[in-house]
């Protein structure tokens, strides 16, 4: 109980912007739910609790005060295959495309507050986890390795809007998930779609987050990615 009221302390800034960050997604949702009478975008509340996992593993390990390299290199791996859930919510903004009624101000309204909350979720839990691995790593390999989780979270959104596969598939279904990424990597030019999203989505996670750590400076570090 004591290190989860000390945890809280530490990180009452992000839960304070996390929590209003989330009651306004869910009461704009609300909103939308009664005024259209339809439950169509409730998937969104999905799709942010799987944004939420890789957030909440971060805090729980920053909340240890000693953490083997075999026990952090186990939960890296677990928070990388979740981690891109969380920018994943920026494409359900394709759904819009659906919407003719009088109120798709107010789907947009809707989806970009999920969107948005998704990928402060996201830029936190990518800011603390470099934290921990700057521990290990050089700020050299860190910077390297944010690099290419950005692009990796990129990739991984591309598997799940467009081949529809989720992080539980990792262990699932391992084989055809390992089979389609193979074919993607050595057969570029038949696949090109998946190489121009992966790098163009990647771009934007790149640019989101020096932005965001312009902004938390102070409080991460250096302003180098």
């Amino acid at each position: 109980m004591e290190t989860i009221k000390t945890l809280i302390q530490s990180k009452f800034k992000d839960l304070l912007l996390v929590t209003v960050a989330l009651g306004f997604s869910i009461f704009a949702l609300m909103l939308r739910i009664k005024l259209s009478k339809s439950f169509f975008y409730l998937f969104l509340v999905w799709n942010v609790f799987l944004a939420i996992i890789p957030y909440t593993i971060t805090m729980y390990l920053s909340s240890k005060e000693t953490l083997s390299k075999l026990k952090l290199g186990f939960w890296f791996l677990v928070w990388l295959a979740f981690l891109p859930n969380a920018p994943y919510i920026i494409t359900d903004l394709i759904h819009l495309r659906l919407g003719n009624h009088p109120l798709i101000w107010l789907d947009v309204l809707v989806v970009l507050s999920f969107a948005l909350t998704g990928l402060l979720l996201f830029y936190l839990s990518l800011m603390t986890m470099q934290k921990l691995i700057t521990a290990t790593f050089t700020d050299a390999t860190t910077r390297r390795m944010t690099l290419g989780i950005l692009f990796l979270c990129g990739f991984g959104v591309y598997l799940g809007r467009f081949l529809r596969y989720n992080s539980w598939e990792i262990i699932s279904n391992p084989k055809i998930l390992m089979l389609d990424i193979i074919h993607i990597i050595i057969s570029p030019f038949q696949h090109s779609e998946a190489w121009l999203f992966t790098i163009c989505f990647g771009g934007f996670l790149v640019i989101g987050y020096w932005i965001f750590k312009q902004l938390f400076d102070k409080k991460y570090g250096t302003n180098e990615l």
